[in-house]
């Protein structure tokens, strides 16, 4: 994720940011299955993705506690 991406994760309200972390579990999902019947082309895909949904709950949990990083 670059920089740019980041950004625009931390400027999102919480109910955008809860849809995100939606999409980016159900992708997950769709890799996982993928990688299980081994039709995954880029298993650092599974890595690009778990990273991604940490950090939405990372900003989400900032958004919580009232930590609002720039």
């Amino acid at each position: 994720m670059k920089a740019s991406e980041l950004k625009d994760l931390r400027e999102k309200t919480r109910e955008e940011l809860d849809q995100e972390l939606a999409e980016l579990k159900a992708e997950l999902f769709k890799l996982r299955f993928q990688h299980a019947t081994s039709q995954l082309e880029n298993p650092m895909k599974l890595k690009d993705v778990k990273k991604n949904i940490a950090r939405v709950k990372t900003i989400i949990r900032e958004m919580e506690l009232g930590i609002r990083k720039n």
